[in-house]
């Protein structure tokens, strides 16, 4: 749908949640959300995957790629105010048993990713929904000037 390819190589350097968030952008796109990786909502917080949907719904995606990583991580919680479905997205070879039952599952790798478990929906409060859409905006917006211009950040707070 997108144009995307499995022939397109993959980073060497990419960490392993890196490659699931690839897989998890792409998928999202092909449901028409559009998505960025490591976007701080709050100070403190900083997700891997923040999607935005085609009627302004926010989805947040954490990818862990491993037991050790997802033991590790005490903020998850935190993310749950910060968008209208949270997802775990993991590969083939995580013990999903471990990820809390009343919250979405990915399965995904480098290439592409499915939703395996739906999450629950828990919508936003307005005033936090138009905040974070326009902290998504202004973000991309900031990314893209920086791609074209890749002195500006030198500019930028």
């Amino acid at each position: 749908m997108w144009g995307m390819s499995d022939d397109i190589p993959v980073s060497p350097a990419a960490a392993p949640g890196q490659l699931l968030a690839r897989g998890v952008c792409r998928m999202l796109l092909t449901h028409d959300f559009m998505p960025m990786t490591e976007l701080s909502p709050t100070p403190g917080l900083r997700v891997d995957v923040m999607a935005l949907g085609p009627k302004g719904e926010i989805w947040v995606v954490e990818c862990k790629s491993s037991r050790a990583d997802f033991a590790s991580d005490r903020k998850w919680q935190g993310y749950l105010e910060w968008c209208d479905r949270f997802f775990w997205a993991v590969d083939d070879q995580f013990p999903a048993e471990l990820l809390p039952e009343d919250s979405g599952l990915i399965l995904a790798d480098p290439y592409d990713a499915e939703i395996q478990r739906m999450a629950p929906e828990t919508r936003l409060p307005a005033p936090r929904r138009r905040a974070l859409t326009q902290l998504f905006a202004r973000q991309a917006a900031r990314r893209l000037q920086a791609l074209r211009d890749p002195g500006i950040s030198a500019f930028s707070s």
